[in-house]
């Protein structure tokens, strides 16, 4: 499924250059064409045996990170792109730049600080990054400011079929895009690798209005809060229990009948299915759902726990969950083109 491939690749927002030349290599044995826009969009078409219809299916290849603001005292002061808690931060490991330098997110160590610091948490501002260097010209000499800086992260399996890695966020639909592609279909399809999600959807919008679909899916990595201290009603989603479907969230409102049917198809499969029991966070939908005259969608996710750190966790279950039922729901579709246009009505 490329998981491990994709997600040790760096692609922090405004950034995907290597991780779209990855996925470009692979997607062009299945597509019938690829094409990356002005935006850093990767657009594939795959022909179908009719061209009445499209259908756009959309994951994000960005990532949350950091980016090189400034220097001080041999170490580098920086900025976070994407929402990430800084509490995750120091002891974190880094690349930074296009040379992949490795390096720590430090900061003023518990010895040193007095009462008040240690009841507080630490703040960005009070944090740095630490590449060795000994002076701000040596500093200057590897690195410039505006250089992306992404966690450092394995791809590691453990557990029950559990996988820990960064950027789960949306590595997950990216790697299921590509299994996607494979497949034919009556209807033209168009899989969208899109880019600066994390700051504000901006790539899905242009991609949607390019390709001006009948109806979109988004896949994506979504929060997962079964965890310790979390009330079983505030759970968001839960590990191992299938792929989620949002009913509504910050900056979409699902299509209803899309979303009923894409749970009966669920159903009628044995697939293991829930739906998001939160209304936080959105994702591409939101800029798709309202591009043109508006687009029919649905966002389609693998429940991924402590999303936007280094070490985020998902079951390789529920990625299989989520693949299967896109592949039900896209063959149904193709079945019966009909259905597309009835969402709307």
């Amino acid at each position: 499924m490329l998981l491990k491939e994709l997600t040790e690749l760096n692609g922090v927002s405004g950034n995907e250059d290597e991780v779209r030349e990855f996925i470009k290599k692979e997607a062009l044995l299945h597509a019938t064409e690829v094409k990356v826009d002005s935006m850093g969009n990767l657009i594939c078409y795959k022909k179908g045996k009719s061209s009445e219809y499209k259908i756009m299916l959309s994951a994000h290849m960005d990532e949350v990170g950091f980016i090189v603001t400034g220097y001080k005292d041999g170490v580098i002061k920086f900025s976070p792109i994407g929402g990430i808690d800084e509490r995750i931060l120091p002891g974190a490991r880094v690349l930074v730049g296009d040379k992949k330098i490795p390096g720590v997110i430090g900061s003023k160590p518990i010895h040193l600080q007095d009462k008040e610091e240690r009841g507080n948490n630490i703040k960005l501002k009070g944090m740095y990054i630490d590449i060795g260097a000994d002076n701000k010209e040596e500093l200057e000499r590897l690195t410039s400011p505006g250089d992306y800086i992404a966690f450092y992260s394995k791809y590691t399996e453990f557990g029950d079929n559990c996988i820990k890695a960064k950027a789960l966020d949306d590595r997950v639909g990216c790697a299921m895009l590509l299994e996607i592609l494979k497949e034919s279909y009556q209807f033209d399809l168009y899989a969208c690798f899109t880019v600066q999600e994390e700051v504000g959807l901006r790539g899905a919008g242009v991609a949607a209005y390019t390709v001006n679909p009948d109806l979109a899916i988004v896949l994506e990595g979504t929060t997962c809060s079964d965890v310790p201290d979390v009330n079983e009603h505030e759970y968001s989603t839960v590990m191992g229990q299938g792929a989620v479907l949002t009913l509504m969230d910050r900056t979409s409102y699902p299509n209803k009948k899309l979303v009923e049917f894409i749970y009966n198809t669920a159903r009628e499969n044995n697939i293991p299915v829930q739906y998001k029991k939160t209304t936080t966070g959105g994702n591409d939908a939101g800029k798709i759902q309202l591009t043109r005259g508006g687009v029919v969608v649905a966002s389609i996710s693998v429940p991924c726990r402590y999303i936007h750190s280094p070490v985020s966790v998902m079951s390789k279950k529920d990625f299989e969950s989520c693949l299967n039922l896109v592949k039900k729901v896209l063959d149904k579709l193709s079945g019966d083109a009909s259905l597309i246009g009835s969402f709307k009505d």
